[in-house]
């Protein structure tokens, strides 16, 4: 089968995942996924004639003291993406680095699953209210439940990742390499650890079974708005 219409289309969609309208990038960067998915190709064939020369960086919105879980949540999105995450606290911006269509569609997944899980957060938390509550006894539920929803869908985008790889041959120490240089540019970045959570089991069980809930997978099906990505 002659695959070159698809591939120049594939181009073109890649080309408008880079655009200023984020809705415009996200649904493009979408539509690249699914047609790759669809005619069984990778990257690497796409790629082959047009090898990228630099990484690319967007800037997302999170707050300047990061909870744990939003730290976890971004480094899983990253991994999962090939792309890496760079917290700035001074501003509250989150940059994800990483090369062509994959950085587009890091960010538009990280930012979707950070707004569904606080919504089935929230509505976790409506079930556990009352005046014999104590603040902290419930801002121990709410962060066990967050750790362990991001818990169930950082192993999940790990296993999708094996699955279908997001990029594939000399394309994955290229990569590597360009964000690395850009990642250099940025001046000195602190790691940070992580301190030991004590969490209540039943929050966080909780948390991973809705946490399995949620449809993830490579490219984006709705607007921003919400729904389920890649349905």
């Amino acid at each position: 089968m002659d695959n070159k219409p698809i591939i120049e289309k594939i181009k073109k969609l890649l080309a408008l995942a880079n655009s200023s309208n984020e809705h415009e990038a996200a649904l493009a960067a979408s539509h690249a996924q699914r047609l790759l998915s669809e005619y069984n190709l990778a990257m690497a064939d796409i790629e082959t004639a047009h090898r990228p020369d630099k990484a690319d960086s967007v800037e997302t919105t999170v707050p300047k003291t990061l909870p744990k879980w939003v730290r976890h949540l971004s480094g899983g999105v990253g991994s999962a993406f090939d792309c890496q995450a760079v917290h700035h606290p001074a501003t509250g911006k989150m940059t994800f680095i990483g090369v062509g269509a994959d950085v587009e569609i890091a960010v538009y997944t990280f930012n979707f699953l950070l707004t569904t899980i606080k919504k089935l957060c929230s509505s976790y938390m409506q079930q556990h209210q009352g005046a014999h509550i104590v603040p902290r006894y419930r801002e121990r539920l709410r962060l066990s439940y967050y750790l362990g929803a991001v818990s169930a869908i950082t192993t999940r985008l790990s296993e999708q990742k094996v699955s279908t790889p997001v990029t594939t041959g000399a394309l994955v120490p290229l990569k590597a390499q360009l964000i690395k240089q850009a990642m250099s540019e940025i001046g000195n970045i602190r790691t940070m650890r992580s301190r030991r959570s004590y969490v209540h089991s039943d929050a966080y069980t909780k948390g991973q079974s809705d946490g399995t809930t949620i449809t993830i997978s490579q490219g984006i099906g709705t607007s921003p708005a919400g729904g389920a990505i890649g349905q």
